[in-house]
Parts: C-alpha cells; sequence; structure tokens
C-alpha cells in the first residue's frame, strides 16, 4: 500500500502489516502504523499488487488549489519508513489526491463550488517527485479541489457521481464533460446552493451498474448505502436529489463508492 499525505509526502505499508477488523470495531490509528507528523494526515491510498510491472505507469497528483503533476510509478517501487517527498507544495496548499494513470487516460477535477475540467492526463508531463507541478484547474477565490479521479481510456460509459455535503447528490454522463486544455476554470458540473451545501466528493463510476454501491458517512458518524442505479442521471447544472436526510447540524464528511 501507497499512503500520500496532505502535506506531499509518500509512506509505504506491506498490506499484511494492517490487522483486520470487523465492520463495527474502531479500527487502529493510522499513526500507529506511519511516522506521521502531528498535522498530517492521509488523502490517497493505492494498492500496488507485488510484482506488478510499474514501468507504464505514473501516478497523477492534483492539490486543493488547482495544481497537477505526474511522477513516473516506479518512482515510488522503493519508499523508506521515514517517507518521502511525492510533491513539493506551495504555502498553504494541500495534496488532494494521488491516482495511477496510463497511457490514453483522462483527468476529472471537481471544486466544492461545482466547477469541473477534465483533460488528457498526458497534457501534463512527468516530473521529478520534488517538482510543484503545473495548473490543472484555474480555482476561483474561496473555492477548492475536493475530488480528482483518472478515467481510464478503457471505460464504458462512465458517469461523474457528485454528492454535495446536505445530503444531496446525482449522476452525470461523463459525455457531458468534454476534453479540453488544463489550467481553464473548467464548467459546472453541479448547481450549488444553501439548499445544497457544497460539493463535498465525486466518483468517477462506469460498467455496470448494478454492482456499484455508495456509502455516506457524516460528521456524527450517520452512514448510509445505497447502490449507484439508485441516484439518478441528470444534466449538469442541476442540485441533484436528496441521498440522506440530514439531522440538524450535522453534513456530510465522506462518501466512497465500492
Amino acid at each position: 500500500l501507497l499512503f500520500f499525505t496532505d502535506l506531499g509526502k509518500a509512506y509505504q505499508l506491506k498490506m499484511y502489516e494492517i490487522p483486520e477488523g470487523r465492520r463495527a470495531t474502531k479500527g487502529k490509528s493510522i499513526m500507529n502504523f506511519l511516522p506521521l507528523a502531528g498535522d498530517e494526515s492521509v488523502t490517497s491510498v493505492l494498492a500496488v499488487p507485488k510484482g506488478a510491472a510499474l514501468d507504464a505507469s505514473s501516478v497523477a497528483f492534483v492539490t486543493e488549489q488547482g495544481a497537477t503533476k505526474r511522477v513516473a510509478a516506479k518512482s515510488f517501487a522503493d519508499v523508506r519508513r521515514s517517507g518521502i517527498i511525492a510533491i513539493n507544495l506551495q504555502k498553504g496548499d494541500k495534496l488532494v489526491s494521488a491516482t495511477l494513470a496510463e497511457e490514453g487516460d483522462t483527468v476529472s477535477i471537481v471544486t466544492a463550488k461545482g466547477q469541473s475540467i477534465r483533460f488528457e492526463a498526458e497534457d501534463v508531463r512527468e516530473m521529478g517527485r520534488a517538482a510543484g507541478g503545473v495548473r490543472g484547474i484555474s480555482v476561483k477565490k474561496g473555492d477548492k479541489v475536493v475530488s480528482a479521479e483518472v478515467i481510464p481510456s478503457a471505460a464504458k460509459d462512465p458517469s461523474l457521481l457528485v454528492i454535495m455535503s446536505k445530503g444531496y447528490g446525482k449522476r452525470t454522463k461523463l459525455s457531458e464533460y468534454k476534453v479540453q486544455g488544463r489550467g481553464g476554470s473548467g464548467v459546472k458540473t453541479a448547481n450549488v446552493t444553501p439548499k445544497t451545501g457544497e460539493v463535498i466528493g465525486a466518483k468517477i463510476v462506469f460498467g455496470n451498474l448494478e454492482d456499484e454501491e455508495l456509502v455516506v458517512v457524516s460528521k456524527k458518524g450517520q452512514v448510509i448505502r445505497t447502490s449507484v442505479t439508485e441516484i439518478p442521471s441528470l444534466s449538469r447544472a442541476t442540485q441533484g436529489v436528496r441521498i440522506m436526510k440530514m439531522r440538524e447540524g450535522d453534513s456530510i464528511a465522506s462518501m466512497v463508492a465500492l
């Protein structure tokens, strides 16, 4: 497992070093396994099978302020216990996403205010680990990147699933997002209003959606699990529908598609 943190560092663990637990158990703090700083948190985890050929792959990074870069995946084949630098961040910036990318893939970036951009992964040249990257999306003042996904070139009928903080969500066909050059402000992917709250996460879903499930967790520990097919496919500039009814003072903390 490769762990990437908001401070731009990479760490490595063997899968068997993490104990298996039951659904209702708390688990152990990641601090028991990785030498993280007090204000450092993990933002992405990549599972790399033993003996996997990484020569043709790269790791695509996207930061909160919209910077992006690619690093040859083989650069992370052997990570020392204390971690290594994965990306050189500007002051105040944080790493949001690290994803494996291959030739022909595209990158989708989504911001909290509902903007999205899609560009060819190869528009971003491979750089060294110490580089800071280039602009992937132009982020306006008061906005930030909340999600970045790599779309495989072989993906069949992909959709972009977005979830907003007050329990609203929707799917939109990826064909509505034209592939453009990196660095622009993108297009609207959701109509963000006080009723919906800001976008907290996005996920590319494709293939047989009946096999795809969505788990949404609130800040106060409420969890809902639903089939992706129950979330309607709507156009880009819409609010979406209520997926989870929020209690007063609560909001969505995270989401994951299974």
